[in-house]
């Protein structure tokens, strides 16, 4: 559905592409992604002084805010993905799901969380959709965009400050598009977030875990949530799956997805529709 009749490939329309971890093993994915083709580098932070103060979520985007200033520094897209990302295996050929013409593309999400869909493009390149999605798990940004997101950043950390929890991944899609900047959702997610449930999230009353509702291929490799005791438990990654796939039909039925407000007010509600219906049934 997406991109159709278009040459490009994810892998050709980024330049750099850091993997951001703390004491995470990285080997697996880096191997993966370095093997697709994907000029890959690993940013692993490294705790200073006052850091036991600070969030959880804080000490998480001052990960990121690294990612994001060597994102200042290159002409083309750059990727990120946090450690426990798992990637499909076709991801270095699957279409980017973004506009590789779109000199204001500000966000371009390969795995969404509590994702929705606001517009569907049709160009000459293929077809994309712009939208709202949480987590920053797996996605793409520009030079232009990381400047607005280090920004962002140096809000955060003046208010609520870096000893609060901050729910800043929320707030991207947000930030980004009131500076001009379009928001890009995949059609179906690049991967999977293989990571056990954080309980900074429980804390705050937000999901505990969160997984990819629909695949473009199956996974390269086992993620960490089915491989805690060492070896892979089929069972917890069956379950896992399952839990994101029931996740997102519900969000779709319950219109979530794609809210019926968005609908009313689009001149492409139909069109809307059927991409929503075809990115889980199609």
């Amino acid at each position: 559905m997406q991109n159709k009749g278009t040459q490009n490939r994810l892998v050709d329309c980024v330049g750099q592409t850091f993997v951001i971890a703390y004491k995470e093993p990285t080997e697996q994915l880096t191997a993966t992604l370095i093997g697709a083709g994907f000029d890959c580098s690993v940013l692993r932070q490294v705790h200073q002084s006052g850091y036991e103060r600070y969030s959880a979520s804080f000490l998480c985007l001052l990960n990121h805010r690294s990612a994001w200033e060597l994102a200042l520094r290159s002409q083309k897209p750059t990727l990120i993905v946090e450690a426990d990302f798992v990637p499909v295996k076709n991801l270095a050929t699957l279409p980017p799901p973004f506009d590789p013409a779109d000199d204001d593309l500000g966000i371009a999400w390969l795995y969404t969380c509590a994702a929705q869909v606001y517009s569907v493009l049709d160009l000459p390149s293929g077809q994309y959709a712009q939208g709202y999605s949480t987590s920053m798990v797996a996605y793409v940004i520009t030079a232009k965009s990381a400047r607005s997101l280090i920004d962002l950043a140096a809000q955060v950390e003046k208010d609520p400050g870096p000893r609060a929890y901050s729910p800043w991944d929320s707030g991207i899609e947000y930030y980004l598009r009131d500076r001009a900047l379009h928001n890009y959702v995949p059609f179906r997610n690049y991967g999977e977030h293989g990571g056990v449930p954080n309980p900074e999230h429980g804390k705050h009353k937000l999901s505990k875990a969160h997984r990819a509702d629909v695949l473009y291929g199956s996974l390269a490799f086992a993620p960490m949530y089915a491989t805690a005791t060492g070896w892979v438990n089929y069972g917890q990654w069956l379950k896992g799956r399952a839990y994101g796939r029931i996740k997102g039909l519900a969000r779709l039925f319950l219109l979530k997805y794609l809210r019926a407000e968005v609908v009313k007010k689009s001149s492409q509600g139909k069109r809307l529709i059927v991409w929503a219906l075809a990115r889980q049934f199609g």
